[in-house]
């Protein structure tokens, strides 16, 4: 058995002890808060740049969008624009109202924007003289052959007519009525574009005949809902013929507002086409 003072003491390596001075330590210390300091900036940065869209925001900017759009509805939607959509879906689910509309056409001269219709295969179209007087360039757009150059081949300013001819052959058409007549209060048809939308179905009435003080010859006053862009739409009537075009609005003494027509006879005695 050995004695305990036979052990050997542990073995101490003096290397890892370094003696440093107070100024160096000083130095350590300061680095070290410095290094705090900065981890701690990035720390609250990077919790900054991944803090959520502030809902407050996000509700002010939804607000102002929602008060944009109302108040540009007005402009297009207005409630009669609303009532001639609902009434045009309605009546475009008839098949034959579905196939006049293939044969109206928008017809685009300059800046303007009006309606016509063509009368033939051959892209023989009818619509205002106002639509087109005075434009170099006539383009017309049916709803399934699409876009077509057009020229003014016929214009009867004294009427507000105006024949042009599209290039191309084989369009949808319609009949024209050998003459106008109806009776009063008999119903029809129009196709057109009013505002800002294309290819509406509407219907009305017919009131009666009226001459205005700058024409010679009447023209036909509608209870129908005609607005700007229905200028040269057709006046279908139950038979499905052409016996008028439309022109223009009135804002009658006794009737309120009415539309107009010119009679298709007008467009016979100027062409001496006689019936079509």
């Amino acid at each position: 058995m050995k004695d305990h003072d036979d052990q050997k003491p542990d073995i101490i390596d003096d290397d890892l002890y370094e003696e440093i001075d107070e100024e160096e330590l000083y130095e350590l210390i300061q680095e070290e808060k410095r290094l705090a300091w900065e981890r701690e900036r990035e720390e609250k940065e990077e919790r900054k740049s991944k803090r959520p869209f502030p809902r407050w925001l996000f509700f002010l900017i939804a607000f102002m969008m929602v008060v944009n759009i109302i108040a540009v509805i007005p402009k297009t939607f207005s409630i009669p624009a609303i009532d001639f959509l609902v009434t045009s879906a309605k009546l475009s689910a008839n098949p034959e109202i579905d196939r006049y509309q293939e044969a109206v056409v928008v017809v685009e001269a300059g800046q303007s924007k009006g309606t016509g219709f063509a009368i033939d295969a051959d892209g023989t179209i009818i619509t205002n003289h106002h639509v087109v007087e005075g434009k170099k360039r006539i383009s017309v757009a049916f709803p399934e052959q699409g876009l077509f150059e057009a020229t003014v081949v016929k214009k009867f300013p004294e009427v507000d007519l105006a024949v042009l001819q599209a290039e191309g052959n084989g369009f949808p058409h319609l009949a024209l009525a050998e003459q106008t007549s109806f009776e009063e209060g008999e119903p029809f048809y129009f196709i057109g574009n009013p505002l800002s939308f294309t290819g509406i179905a509407n219907k009305g009435t017919i009131i009666d005949t009226i001459t205005l003080d700058d024409w010679n010859q009447p023209v036909l006053m509608l209870d129908a809902p005609i607005y700007r862009g229905n200028s040269g739409s057709p006046v279908i009537n139950p038979e499905g013929k052409v016996i008028a075009v439309v022109f223009a609005t009135l804002d009658h003494e006794e009737k309120g507002r009415v539309g107009l027509a010119i009679p298709i006879d007008y467009y016979y005695e100027r062409t001496n086409q006689g019936t079509p």
